[in-house]
């Protein structure tokens, strides 16, 4: 679910991320890891957006990975065949505070190919940038700060004075998407406007991947699955029930597995 949050961000407020992470407000496009030629080696976690003369590759990591390092250098490579003319900003940003020592490896070497490329640990970040930007609100929670229910309250006044109902609809869920990192379930039903989120996009998309899960696993299975990814994302408990025809029973009985 974060991997199709972070590309709905990426895409749909695009001039926002390059002025993060290219330092002006370039328009960018989406670019289909197909025209690459290749088969990409991890397409779920891959944003390649371009302008005239240059392509940004963007990857968003909740965990550590070790290939990571090998993944920058085989897709600045497939730019490079695809784009010759083309510079290559490539950056991953990890969202997940961790102790491990591959959030900071920001070099990938192979005999005497030495390959670098731009890593952003979130919660090393000040929270400024994030709180100005609409397209980087969500993100803002994940940002350095003492107290991240406190941060997802400036969240919350920050997505108040968006007029734009979709979007605000939209920015709101991812929010809470990425809120339930590190605040409970209960306080981002209290702090974000949960009813709102019944009207985005990423919302639907929870619920779409909850009723073809449970084609497969079983319509009750299904129901399950979605309820909890609701009650993730910070919905009250009589707004799930209506809308997954579960009992408050059912919803206890996931409230005390994830507890």
């Amino acid at each position: 679910m974060f991997d199709n949050v972070c590309k709905y961000l990426a895409e749909t407020f695009s001039e926002d991320y390059a002025a993060w992470l290219l330092g002006k407000p370039v328009a960018l496009t989406t670019l289909s890891p197909k025209e690459l030629s290749l088969e990409p080696i991890r397409a779920d976690s891959l944003i390649l957006e371009q302008s005239d003369d240059l392509v940004l590759h963007l990857e968003f990591q909740t965990e550590p990975d070790e290939t990571m390092g090998f993944r920058m250098l085989d897709y600045r490579v497939r730019v490079h065949r695809r784009f010759p003319n083309k510079t290559m900003r490539q950056v991953v940003v990890y969202l997940k505070k961790t102790g491990s020592p591959l959030v900071y490896q920001d070099t990938f070497q192979l005999g005497e190919t030495r390959h670098r490329y731009c890593v952003i640990r979130l919660w090393e970040e000040s929270a400024a940038p994030f709180l100005n930007s609409p397209g980087l609100l969500p993100l803002a929670v994940l940002t350095q700060s003492q107290d991240p229910t406190e941060r997802l309250r400036e969240v919350a006044l920050a997505l108040g004075t968006i007029e734009d109902r979709r979007a605000k609809a939209n920015l709101t869920t991812a929010s809470a998407v990425f809120g339930g990192l590190l605040v409970k379930p209960e306080l981002i039903r209290t702090i974000l406007q949960s009813d709102i989120m019944k009207e985005s996009a990423i919302y639907q998309e929870i619920l779409q991947e909850g009723e073809q899960r449970g084609l497969l696993q079983g319509k009750r299975e299904g129901k399950l699955e979605v309820a909890q990814r609701l009650l993730e994302r910070g919905l009250p408990i009589s707004e799930v029930i209506s809308i997954t025809g579960l009992s408050a029973g059912d919803l206890k009985h996931i409230a005390s597995k994830r507890q």
